[in-house]
């Protein structure tokens, strides 16, 4: 429990001294304290003022002297400061045991928050006509980095990414394919997914300017993809398949993995949406409109001056919308599951399998559903989100089932759009597949290899070129992840390469130095260290400091779950590294003539060394041991 131990004990000795002074129903908050506050401060007093009728101050006072002849382990005495907060002062020796002792445990930063109940969290699902861009790798950063906070609070997780593999975008490939004589075959040395988005999509849609008749071939296109059995639809299934197989290469690449792949067609294929169609009607959750402009139509009812929306029009086709209903429903496990699954043809990096849906009754039944799920999609679907967040709630009878998690878009700085190929005017760049405007995630990764490689090759000359290659990866993929999910979800990312490169400030490359000095250091020692050592030594402000931020790495798991938050760890981790090097800079680790104190100075640079790589990993960013 680390530093929650002292929160704990105190929150358990004021409970008590409320108890005895037979006040009841006061959610009272104890935090970690902020500077001048203590270790730990809490508002009780605040909320008593009215119910008592004493200033605040007098209240702590009042607390203060009471707890002051409380049982505490880890608090030597309470204060009240005359603001009105009641503070509490930790027994360092005490809590530095604790702290640094558990670090060492491969649970910590483990928070009972789940129970083990099971939890969806869908992400990427990026239309398989084209190369991943650099705005798509927000949503596979944010996906993964929450599964990883989620699995680490106690929860099992099912990783889904859906395959929109029979909608507009892959109609318009096909009719490339098809009718306007593009190769299926990628000229040498490029991706196919990068040929399929780059060529064939961006130069299909520009046709469709110059040749109307060209719709028309598309409405067909897209009718036959409903069809399994017809040329068109296993044509589909061949192109979007490749492109699927390059995505997730990126993502691979990136340390992302999922746990189950679902076809839209296969959906589609699969007779689910009737179902809920059918249920929609029972629960009156949708009604037929008999005149209006929506005459014939089902629809859904808007909330207050929202329009209703359509789902299923007066041709009986359903509309986009309706697609996800179905989808989400299925993710909730509130319908018949009607898939198959067979393990995907290509293995994930490391030893975690991934599935596929398939309509196949010869393969196995597999379960991949939640009681709660969470769809990782940018904010301009918020409108179509409400409707199915709001339908699973009722459906479900709790409205938190279904959470749509938005972000912002990715821009680039000009500077990096310039460096990339893209001409801005000096703006930042938007991404546009539609019309070839945007910068493949693969490009960007690549770019920041090569970058890495050349400045650890002139840093470190005498590294050899398998350790660069190591490095260049590791810190490459630890940029873009990191610059991915330090801000808050509602703010537009602007993406600059040299920025997030430097070895100074809120990056990666910052966090992970610093790491590699942890490291370094330990190795010079030529000791393993121990946890077996003098507690009482650690009196240094910045020590403490250091111990007391070890000590909150499950408090930050905990808030990063529960508000589905990566920034939180983020943050957590440069704090960490911020923390970490004020101690270093402040106090000699080796060379002190006082072996005991060496020691537990050791102790502590080895308890900072496994909490930043356990909170990395909840990043999914590795921790090169030089730079």
């Amino acid at each position: 429990m680390t530093f929650q131990s002292i929160l704990d004990e105190v929150q358990n000795n004021l409970n008590r001294i409320l108890s005895e002074m037979n006040i009841s129903d006061v959610s009272f908050s104890v935090e970690p304290a902020k500077p001048g506050f203590g270790d730990v401060s809490s508002n009780i007093a605040f909320l008593l003022a009215k119910q008592l009728k004493k200033s605040p101050k007098d209240i702590a006072e009042l607390f203060s002297e009471h707890y002051n002849k409380s049982v505490n382990t880890l608090v030597t005495k309470s204060e009240a400061h005359p603001s009105g907060y009641l503070n509490f002062f930790a027994n360092w020796e005490k809590l530095s045991q604790l702290i640094l002792s558990e670090s060492n445990l491969d649970t910590f930063g483990f928070v009972e928050l789940g129970n083990k109940s099971t939890i969806v969290v869908e992400h990427t699902s990026v239309n398989p006509n084209k190369a991943l861009h650099i705005g798509h790798i927000r949503n596979i950063i944010i996906g993964d980095t929450i599964s990883r906070i989620l699995r680490k609070a106690d929860y099992r997780v099912n990783v889904l990414n859906y395959i929109d593999d029979s909608g507009l975008q892959v109609a318009d490939i096909l009719l490339g394919f098809t009718h306007l004589g593009f190769s299926q075959e990628p000229p040498d040395g490029k991706k196919f997914d990068h040929y399929c988005g780059d060529d064939v999509y961006v130069k299909t849609t520009q046709k469709y300017e110059e040749d109307s008749s060209l719709e028309e071939i598309r409405k067909s296109i897209l009718k036959d993809l409903e069809d399994e059995s017809s040329d068109i639809a296993k044509l589909a299934d061949i192109v979007t398949r490749k492109v699927l197989t390059n995505q997730l290469k990126t993502c691979w690449n990136l340390s992302v993995t999922y746990d189950c792949l679902n076809f839209e067609s296969q959906i589609i294929r699969s007779g689910l949406w009737s179902k809920i169609f059918e249920k929609l009607k029972d629960m009156k959750l949708v009604e037929f409109e008999n005149d209006g402009k929506n005459a014939g139509c089902w629809v859904i009812r808007g909330d207050g001056k929202e329009e209703d929306k359509v789902i299923v029009r007066s041709n009986g086709v359903a509309t986009y919308v309706a697609k996800d209903i179905p989808y989400a429903a299925w993710k909730l496990g509130l319908v018949e599951d009607p898939f198959y699954y067979e393990k995907y043809t290509t293995s994930q990096s490391g030893a975690h399998e991934l599935w596929q849906t398939t309509l196949n009754p010869n393969n196995s039944k597999e379960n991949f559903t939640g009681q709660k799920v969470i769809t990782v999609i940018d904010s301009r679907q918020a409108r179509l989100q409400k409707i199915v967040t709001d339908l699973m709630g009722k459906f479900k009878s709790a409205p938190d089932a279904y959470v749509h998690l938005g972000y912002e878009s990715v821009t680039l700085s000009s500077d990096t759009a310039k460096t990339l190929g893209l001409e801005t005017d000096g703006k930042q760049a938007q991404m546009s597949g539609r019309k070839g405007l945007y910068v493949s995630a693969d490009s960007v990764y690549e770019l920041l290899r090569e970058r890495v490689i050349a400045e650890t090759t002139k840093r470190r000359p005498e590294i050899d070129s398998s350790e660069i290659e190591t490095i260049a990866h590791n810190v490459s993929v630890g940029t873009l992840r990191y610059e991915m999910i330090k801000q808050d979800l509602d703010k537009i990312i602007t993406f600059d390469l040299t920025k997030s490169l430097s070895l100074e400030g809120d990056t990666a490359p910052y966090i992970q130095y610093t790491f590699a000095r942890a490291s370094r250091i330990l190795e010079k020692s030529g000791r393993t260290p121990s946890i077996d050592v003098d507690y009482s030594l650690l009196v240094e402000k910045s020590e403490l400091d250091l111990v007391k931020t070890i000590g909150l790495f499950g408090i930050h798991v905990r808030d990063a779950a529960n508000n589905l938050s990566p920034k939180v760890v983020a943050k957590y981790c440069h704090d960490l590294a911020v923390s970490f090097n004020s101690f270093y800079e402040k106090n000699k680790v080796l060379g002190l003539d006082d072996e005991k104190l060496e020691d537990t100075r050791l102790c502590l640079v080895n308890s900072f060394k496994m909490t930043l790589e356990n909170a990395l990993d909840l990043l999914g960013i590795d921790t090169p041991s030089r730079m």
